[in-house]
């Protein structure tokens, strides 16, 4: 009888813990984000090691419980390597490998970012349909209808519960792209959007709601503010502004963030933002218990991860094909050329892009910045990897309509993100993060100089007063008031930077009319095609421009440089 009472106790106590254990499920989101085709151990531009890649990635994700993870990218994943440039433009007859990677992986949405607009519609409208899951950015619509041109959100079933996903992209898309790479698509405010898809959402009874924002968390970026609308970098201000919302992970800054910010209706949020490049995988732990859920987050390093074997066993045809075409030669190179030098005064390195964007536009004056922050090209034979060094973006290259005034404007812009004025005391050269002298305060990607035109920046001047422009380089007047055509990339003809806007004072309903031309591909395929007709590239400096007085950039050069590219 004690026998039959203590089995009968020990079976209710099982019952009771089975109950409790069922109680307590556990899940794993676990997000990419800006991997920018970060595919490969190796990276096919240096031939050196990739100390992150999505190799590492897959080794990292073989630890996790398959049957309770969830997978999502944040986007920015089709531009920015050779292994994706090769499959968006060059081999466009088999599957793309991006989605190879992600289905491999067993993915379970992705959302939509900039840079994967930027490789226009025959790409993403390719991809799209060779992903096993939805791509999302429910701000992206017809223009036609104001339906999605994406999912704007998809249900996952995991474990037994019902996962949210709602995808959101910055809407800052149309200041930096030319139309023709989104034509038939708008993009909305992040916040109206969210608090429109939030009902439909929460009528699908979620067990959990995510946000997959394409979007930064720095809502003063560009001068915005936290209730700015269309503001490029809302993810915390949805995450604030509308309820529902229980992690939200942001992307596109290349920046890192795990915390909480409380809603409008008192709800805590978690916010985790992965950086870029795959150095990261932004991890949400959530605890379902009797009581709601318990939800906690990780930004896990891969740097110390050992990449898959048999993820790379099964890429190896793919990273082949990449490799021979990436070490293709295309000409040679006189002497070596660093970036380095752009930040201090005129260099070769800015000066040999200036050189084809002159050339291939047939324009006056060319304005162009570093694209690589630190960057050398060695001398001798020129491969096709060298131009992912050269030019990382695939931007197109655009000739447009300044006056002279507007071009003294737009420099004096990009001198007043570059210098420090020394009019009033002894200053760094270069402008640094305020109890930062190791980064800039702003993007080296804006650091314009131009060619065609002769002239000085004076750093005894005070901003909006350095730039002074003698001539144009053949020797003609340069007249404030005479029309010129420019060749910039697309990315600052469409607005972005605000050189155009903020600086020249264009109308951002001006800016289509001031564009004479476009070219049909993106600038690194016409630089190539560009070295292979010249065959042998001297490196050189047209001297076309100084920064004075030239004895203080002197005793600052090394000063400064030692301070910008310390390796720690």
């Amino acid at each position: 009888m004690i026998h039959k009472i203590s089995l009968l106790f020990t079976v209710i106590a099982m019952l009771l813990f089975s109950c409790e254990s069922s109680g307590d499920d556990k899940l794993v989101i676990a997000v990419t984000t800006d991997v920018h085709g970060s595919v490969f151990s190796d990276d096919l531009v240096t031939g050196n090691e990739n100390r992150t890649s999505m190799a590492k990635v897959s080794g990292y994700l073989k630890s996790l419980d398959p049957s309770s993870l969830i997978l999502l990218d944040n986007g920015d994943n089709l531009q920015g390597s050779p292994s994706v440039y090769y499959y968006n433009f060059e081999e466009i007859s088999s599957d793309h490998i991006w989605p190879g990677v992600l289905n491999y992986l067993g993915y379970d949405a992705v959302t939509v970012g900039n840079h994967d607009i930027e490789a226009g519609h025959d790409v993403y409208d390719r991809i799209r349909n060779q992903f096993n899951f939805p791509m999302l950015a429910a701000n992206a619509v017809n223009i036609s209808d104001g339906s999605p041109y994406f999912e704007p959100y998809t249900i996952i079933k995991k474990s037994g519960y019902r996962i949210a996903v709602l995808g959101l992209i910055t809407p800052a898309v149309p200041g930096w792209l030319p139309e023709i790479l989104y034509e038939g698509i708008e993009f909305t405010d992040m916040v109206e959007t969210a608090k429109k898809w939030m009902p439909e959402i929460l009528k699908q009874k979620p067990d959990l709601v995510v946000g997959l924002f394409h979007a930064g968390w720095d809502e003063t970026y560009g001068g915005g503010s936290a209730d700015s609308f269309m503001n490029g970098n809302a993810s915390l201000a949805v995450a604030r502004k509308v309820p529902g919302f229980d992690i939200v992970f942001i992307g596109h800054d290349h920046d890192l963030m795990n915390d909480y910010v409380l809603n409008s209706a008192g709800d805590s949020v978690l916010i985790l933002d992965g950086g870029s490049h795959a150095r990261y995988v932004a991890r949400a732990d959530i605890t379902f218990t009797k009581n709601g859920k318990k939800i906690t987050g990780s930004l896990v390093k891969t740097d110390t991860v050992k990449p898959d074997v048999d993820f790379i066993k099964y890429f190896k045809s793919d990273y082949e094909d990449v490799v021979k075409y990436v070490s293709r030669k295309i000409g040679n190179l006189n002497k070596p050329m660093s970036v380095r030098d752009a930040y201090f005064g005129d260099s070769p390195f800015i000066d040999l892009i200036h050189r084809v964007q002159l050339d291939v536009s047939g324009a006056q004056i060319s304005f162009a910045a570093p694209l690589s922050f630190d960057v050398e090209i060695p001398g001798g034979e020129l491969m096709i990897s060298d131009m992912f060094e050269l030019y990382r973006y695939e931007n197109m290259l655009y000739t447009i309509s300044l006056t002279g005034k507007e071009i003294d404007k737009y420099l004096e812009y990009s001198c007043s993100l570059w210098f420090n004025s020394q009019n009033e005391a002894t200053k760094p050269l270069l402008k640094f993060r305020e109890g930062d002298s190791n980064r800039l305060m702003n993007r080296y990607y804006n650091f314009d100089s131009a060619a065609g035109i002769e002239y000085t920046v004076d750093i005894t001047k005070s901003e909006g007063e350095m730039v002074n422009i003698t001539s144009l380089s053949d020797g003609t007047s340069f007249y404030s008031d005479s029309a010129y055509t420019v060749a910039v990339n697309s990315y600052r003809g469409s607005g972005g930077g605000g050189h155009l806007t903020r600086g020249a004072g264009l109308d951002e309903n001006d800016m289509e009319s001031r564009l004479i031309s476009s070219t049909d591909k993106d600038l690194r395929y016409y630089m190539i095609k560009w070295i292979e007709e010249e065959k042998v590239i001297k490196s050189y400096c047209d001297n076309n421009w100084k920064i004075i007085p030239e004895s203080y950039v002197k005793t600052r050069i090394k000063v400064e440089s030692e301070q910008l590219f310390r390796k720690d």
